[in-house]
């Protein structure tokens, strides 16, 4: 007794090899998904601001102006 064996077509069985692959693929990286977590930290951030200001005030007043706010005007 001799058994027949059917043979699949070369087209189908490389749509059916590709398919085998491609969801190899989808299950091999559906499985591996990253998981990302927010959370607040547990201490305060704080800030340390080291900030020296220095500032200068330069003023101009005319002589007239000078004389009437001069010490000898007897102004103030």
């Amino acid at each position: 007794m001799s058994i027949k064996r059917r043979s699949i077509p070369s087209h189908t069985a490389c749509v059916l090899t590709g398919l085998l692959v491609a969801g190899g693929i989808l299950a091999s990286t559906g499985a591996c998904t990253p998981r990302v977590e927010v959370t607040a930290p547990e201490k305060p951030i704080t800030i340390n601001l080291n900030v020296k200001i220095d500032h200068e005030v330069r003023v101009r007043v005319d002589k007239e102006l000078d004389k009437v706010l001069s010490k000898e005007s007897g102004l103030f």
